[in-house]
């Protein structure tokens, strides 16, 4: 391998080699390690992986597992556009690939996706080709670098979202055979319209040994694939798509004819995957609609009236939270619902119950909300239709699966590809909002579409344009109404992914609403989504003790704040708890949006029955926020944790716990289970 060209990115190294063959790769280091990269006898994996019908399937045990490994590439040119590395390679027949990779002044992780066109004279139908394929993972270790590579992944399930899983490239099965032949291989990814639901579309290799972690997330709504690939010392790293033998993708591309993956994001840094996974959100907060907004503290009354909202019920929940500093306050489900059946039943018409639930109109009580200091929101689920919708019935609007409307049982889906289903949101959703004048919506999504649905190329092809159409909904809202705030929700946490929180103001953390494990699911989640679009919600019981509220609240600092439940019932002593902690909230709520979080504490396996302890140290400029739990089993009298800080500014806590600033390491007792303390630091 010869080194074609470096750019220098920040503190990123790109480093661009090519081989014999003229084929090019693609490696990043940190710059600061530049002078330790070896130079390894084997070549790392090509800039782009593509695959058309036709093509030669792959060796070494691969057929079946992947379509990558057989696409020959060849170098053709490469410029500088501003800020964006362009790489142009083809295999001479007319397939010609553009690798497009950007960065953009004061981030810590770079932007990259490939563009493929058809320049011959005949179709090429696609059915793999990479956002994104980093090869030559580790430079900085001899030989198949044994016992320094670890793979991380995170999980998701409902109501357990982000747990993370690290294993060593051993024990995941990609060490290099004895004699270099056989492929070895991991593949993971998610299959329909709820892309984390099973794994975030995140992987991270660190090298312990060089103490340098890689780390990518692909920004994409729909069914996705990560691949691990290896035959040699060279690790490789894929984000794409899924290919047609996993996820049914296939695309015909015309002569003349264009087509670009999703975008991947990308970095490189010293530390392990907590810090490194921390470089990633750099650009998620450059996507947010609004990075310097307030954090709001916010009420859903969804787990106060259980789907059955009315303009009387919203009126006493008025009443209470009048000037307690509640800036919005959320229509959950149900207000469409018809008299005597529940409200995942009714959904899809989104006509508001006016006879016995909102005899004014709905307006009436969006105004009453208003008048009394909060901006009224409202909740829809707004791509599917219910049973006893009827939407449910109109055909020509649905998604269909060979010839069939796709029905789950509760949920058929709008084909958000057509222009009639996009215009009917416009009306009964976008309309009804402007209509009323609510300030906030919040997007559920309750189901899957599977692992597609009818497409002239492929039933993947047409899962991932009506997930582009998802986003072109989203869009519309914003584009008609500037000023309204969006919440992102699918069942909870299903559609974390960048895509999703490009578009929207923030997003509904878990459905772990009353769960012990929300601040386990709040902290892990620091490492793909931004705490500022993480809204965690506490909801408040008259049962609940002192430290239980306590508990609730502080677990909302580790996002953004959402409560609900009791508080027509609240005693004087819990409400002024609930006041300590939405003040303490205000006060530090710019260091929730701006800052950076590191992870300390043991937190046993089970979450749903937690043990031990964690501590999230979020730092911004010169203040602190540490928000430390205790759980159940054995946990430590005292923790200690390292801060930049000289003075404690304030504390929150539910049991008189000893806190304290020493030599750089804030010491905090912890006197009982299941309790929290959360410090304010400068």
């Amino acid at each position: 391998m010869k080194k074609y060209s470096e750019y220098l990115f920040g503190d990123i190294l790109l480093q661009y080699r090519l081989n014999e063959a003229d084929e090019m790769s693609l490696s990043v280091v940190p710059a600061a390690l530049k002078d330790r990269v070896l130079e390894k006898p084997h070549k790392p994996g090509p800039l782009a992986e593509l695959h058309a019908r036709g093509d030669r399937l792959p060796d070494g045990y691969g057929n079946g597992h992947t379509l990558a490994g057989t696409s020959h590439l060849k170098f053709i040119s490469q410029v500088l556009e501003g800020d964006t590395v362009v790489t142009t390679v083809g295999d001479g027949s007319g397939r010609t690939v553009y690798h497009r990779l950007r960065y953009e002044e004061g981030l810590q992780a770079l932007r990259v996706s490939t563009v493929f066109e058809n320049t011959g004279d005949a179709p090429v139908v696609l059915n793999l080709l990479s956002s994104l394929n980093l090869g030559g993972i580790t430079p900085f270790t001899e030989g198949d670098a044994s016992g320094a590579l670890y793979l991380h992944r995170i999980l998701s399930m409902w109501s357990a979202e982000g747990r993370l899983k690290t294993e060593s490239i051993e024990e995941a099965m990609l060490e290099p055979s004895w004699s270099g032949h056989a492929l070895r291989l991991v593949k993971f990814g998610q299959l329909g319209s709820m892309p984390v639901r099973g794994y975030f579309p995140f992987a991270a290799v660190e090298d312990r040994k060089a103490g340098v972690t890689w780390a990518v997330q692909l920004a994409c709504p729909t069914s996705w694939q990560i691949e691990l690939r290896r035959k040699d010392d060279c690790l490789n790293l894929m984000a794409a798509l899924p290919d047609e033998d996993y996820g049914r993708w296939a695309k015909k591309i015309l002569p003349g004819e264009s087509f670009e993956t999703p975008e991947a994001y990308l970095t490189v840094g010293i530390g392990g995957v907590d810090e490194v996974s921390q470089r990633l959100l750099t650009v998620h907060r450059k996507n947010m609609p609004h990075p310097d907004a307030k954090l709001p503290v916010m009420f859903n009354e969804y787990c106060t009236t259980w789907g059955n909202p009315s303009h009387e019920n919203l009126k006493e929940i008025v009443r209470v939270l009048k000037g307690r500093g509640m800036e919005y306050l959320v229509i959950d489900a149900g207000w469409y619902r018809k008299p005597g059946i529940g409200w995942s039943e009714c959904g899809g018409d989104w006509i508001p119950e006016e006879k016995e639930m909102f005899p004014d109109g709905l307006k009436a009580t969006a105004d009453m909300i208003r008048e009394n200091g909060m901006k009224p929101g409202i909740w829809f689920e707004a791509e599917t239709a219910a049973p006893l919708s009827d939407l449910f019935q109109q055909r020509d609007l649905l998604l269909t699966r060979d010839g069939t409307v796709i029905d789950t049982g509760g949920r058929r889906f709008l084909d958000l590809r057509k222009e009639e289903a996009q215009a009917y949101l416009d009306e009964r959703v976008t309309g009804l909002l402007a209509r009323c004048g609510f300030s906030y919506i919040k997007v559920d999504y309750n189901d899957c579409i599977g692992i597609g649905c009818d497409d002239p190329d492929s039933l993947g092809e047409g899962l991932r344009r009506n997930g582009e159409g998802t986003l072109r909904f989203f869009r519309r809202m914003r584009e008609a109404l500037p000023e309204l705030v969006i919440e992102n929700c699918s069942s909870g946490g299903h559609r974390l992914e960048p895509a999703m929180m490009a578009v929207s103001d923030m997003a509904s953390f878990s459905d772990a609403h009353e769960c012990a494990e929300i601040p386990i699911i709040a902290a892990a989640l620091h490492r793909v989504i931004l705490p500022a679009q993480s809204q965690i919600w506490a909801v408040l019981r008259k049962d609940d003790s002192i430290r239980r509220i306590n508990y609730s609240l502080i677990n909302t600092f580790l996002g953004v704040m959402c409560l609900s439940g009791d508080v027509t019932r609240l005693s004087k002593a819990q409400w002024e708890k609930v006041g300590e902690g939405t003040d303490f909230y205000r006060a530090v709520r710019h260091v929730i949006r701006d800052g950076v979080s590191a992870f300390y504490g043991q937190v046993s396996e089970s979450w749903r029955h937690p043990e031990g302890w964690q501590a999230v140290v979020r730092r911004a400029g010169d203040e602190t926020l540490a928000v430390i739990h205790s759980f159940g089993g054995s946990f430590p009298d005292r923790v200690e944790l390292p801060v930049q800080a000289e003075k404690i500014l304030r504390v929150m806590d539910s049991e008189n716990n000893e806190v304290r600033l020493q030599d750089g390491c804030l010491c905090v007792e912890l006197k009982a289970p299941f309790e929290a303390v959360a410090v304010y630091l400068k």
